[in-house]
């Protein structure tokens, strides 16, 4: 087949072009590719998509074109290019209006309202929105459309940091030494590694699957998840458990960024977030590998990376948090 990767540089759509390559297809990434080099054997067509898709592109046929854009206009564009082929467009988890309903799947969650393009330095909040319209162009457009919702991806090459902590500061405690955690060990949340979502996409193009579906894991118990991600690197915390309310007025952020926990998201407002059905995925043919081999996957990829990017408190900081704490019994 002819591959199409509007992207191809970076995380899950170079994760995408690579497994395309190795199955043998004929791959094309079209990407500005300041953001890095394309995969070996994976053909690389320098695109800005603001200016437009160039000559040399829109003059070739492609069997399956996978984006992942978040400009509706973009999106529009190359759909009106290539209407023909096997159209996979990846969207996100945030174009649902509700985060707090555990167990949601597409058809069952609200969406948000469509919105056109949009500066997310300004707007962040309009993130989802224009997800939506992008989903709302290939769905009406495309002969052929899947669109797949991914929630947390994680795994080697993560640009994000969100996941990474984990690897990363497991990797520095000692035994039983305390390690804080977030909120509740039976709060449920999900993750997907970025290879078992690319083979799934690239298998989606080889079979012709439509539709619309989550690209979401199992959800799992967040004290599960770091148990395993402890085993797959090797070590053996204490886990501190804080609840939301102490974590908050320690000046601790959610999620991702400076002074943040990652994979800690409050409570009940986001119970739904990483807690999607993910059943009809599964029955779809997405299959996921252990959580310890993504978690230590990801630190063999970290300690050979040097600059890549580790969010969430500092070892300080969060030795600051823990003082703070009252004393455990």
């Amino acid at each position: 087949m002819r591959f199409l990767v509007l992207g191809g540089s970076v995380f899950l759509s170079r994760a995408v072009a690579v497994e395309a390559a190795a199955r043998g297809h004929e791959v094309t990434a079209a990407c500005r590719g300041s953001s890095g080099a394309v995969p070996e054997g994976v053909r690389h067509v320098a695109v800005d998509r603001v200016a437009g898709l160039p000559d040399e592109l829109t003059s070739t046929a492609y069997d399956a074109v996978v984006d992942v854009a978040r400009t509706p206009s973009w999106v529009r564009a190359a759909v009106a290019t290539w209407p023909g082929a096997h159209w996979t467009f990846v969207s996100s988890i945030n174009v649902y209006a509700d985060d707090t309903t555990r167990g949601g799947r597409p058809g069952t969650l609200p969406l948000r309202e469509p919105r056109d393009d949009a500066d997310l330095h300004e707007e962040p909040e309009a993130y989802g929105p224009m997800k939506a319209a992008c989903e709302q162009a290939v769905l009406d457009e495309a002969g052929q459309a899947l669109v797949v919702r991914p929630g947390l991806i994680v795994g080697p090459g993560d640009p994000t940091g969100r996941f990474t902590y984990w690897p990363a500061r497991l990797d520095e405690v000692g035994d039983g030494e305390a390690v804080l955690a977030g909120g509740s060990p039976d709060d449920q949340v999900q993750v997907i590694d970025v290879r078992d979502l690319a083979g799934w996409l690239v298998d989606a193009a080889e079979r012709g699957l439509t539709g619309v579906f989550d690209g979401v894991g199992p959800a799992v118990p967040l004290g599960r998840l770091l148990d395993e991600v402890a085993a797959g690197v090797g070590a053996a915390p204490r886990w501190r458990w804080v609840d939301d309310e102490a974590l908050a007025a320690a000046g601790v952020t959610p999620w991702m960024g400076p002074r943040s926990l990652p994979l800690w998201l409050p409570r009940p407002a986001y119970d739904g977030m990483l807690a999607h059905d993910w059943t009809p995925s599964r029955d779809a043919g997405l299959t996921v590998r252990p959580l310890a081999e993504t978690a230590a996957d990801t630190l063999a990829w970290l300690r050979a990376t040097p600059e890549a990017v580790v969010t969430g408190l500092t070892r300080a900081e969060e030795r600051e948090v823990l003082t703070r704490l009252p004393r455990e019994p």
